[in-house]
């Protein structure tokens, strides 16, 4: 694609939207929770797991720890058995344990609704804070997670090494009011159409708008450029 002024990127992005929104009219957070505290801890799980790991993990964790008050004292060789099957446990019981202390000292045992109080919790970085303030508070907020990084390179919306620039760029170039939707709606189309590894090109909403230049199934009589 050749070189594309602001504007021209912006009514791309906007259409992209567009189209997503009409492809996946039913794209949301896929972890379930009922607080914002329940979705804090699901998120710090989230990492490097899938969802799907998360929902089955974190029901029996919310009934023994409704609250930071009572995440903040358990024992962490308890934490972790609870918490393994979700990978890098460890790490994340750190996390869990100081974030809910943090939580009880500072905030009172409430989760913060600013951006700059949550990424000051351990184990709460831009991404994690976002998903809270997007889908717990209701506020506007881009989450990059490692679909939306991709898949917003392949489109030729962002292009970075670094996901928190990723996000700034994103963040500049989509409407203010679209962000925690559009979150949704590019995550759902790495998980079921812009995958990783040999992605549905042929069948995308988005291939006439797309400039990656490995797209899968190339018109007959081009072959497609090596993917690396």
């Amino acid at each position: 694609m050749a070189t594309e002024s602001r504007a021209a990127k912006q009514a791309r992005a906007k259409q992209i939207l567009d189209l997503l929104a009409r492809a996946y009219p039913e794209a949301k957070i896929a972890l379930e929770f009922r607080t914002p505290f329940e979705l804090l801890v699901a998120t710090i799980l989230s990492a490097q797991c899938t969802d799907e790991r998360v929902n089955m993990v974190t029901p029996a964790l919310f009934r023994k720890y409704p609250t930071a008050r009572e995440l903040a004292r358990a024992r962490t060789p308890s934490l972790e058995k609870e918490i393994r099957s979700t990978g890098f446990f460890r790490a994340k019981a750190r996390s869990l344990l100081g974030m809910s202390k943090a939580l009880v000292e500072r905030h009172g045992g409430e989760v913060p609704e600013t951006l700059e109080a949550l990424v000051e919790l351990p184990g709460v970085g831009l991404k994690t804070a976002n998903v809270i303030i997007g889908n717990a508070f209701g506020g506007q907020a881009l989450a990059v997670d490692t679909h939306v990084f991709r898949v917003s390179q392949r489109l030729g919306l962002a292009r970075a090494d670094d996901p928190n620039e990723i996000h700034d760029q994103l963040v500049a170039l989509l409407p203010r009011d679209s962000l925690t939707q559009a979150t949704h709606l590019l995550i759902t189309h790495g998980r079921r159409t812009c995958v990783a590894r040999k992605p549905a090109c042929p069948v995308c909403p988005l291939r006439t708008l797309c400039p990656w230049p490995h797209k899968t199934g190339a018109p007959a009589g081009r072959t497609p450029a090596r993917r690396t």
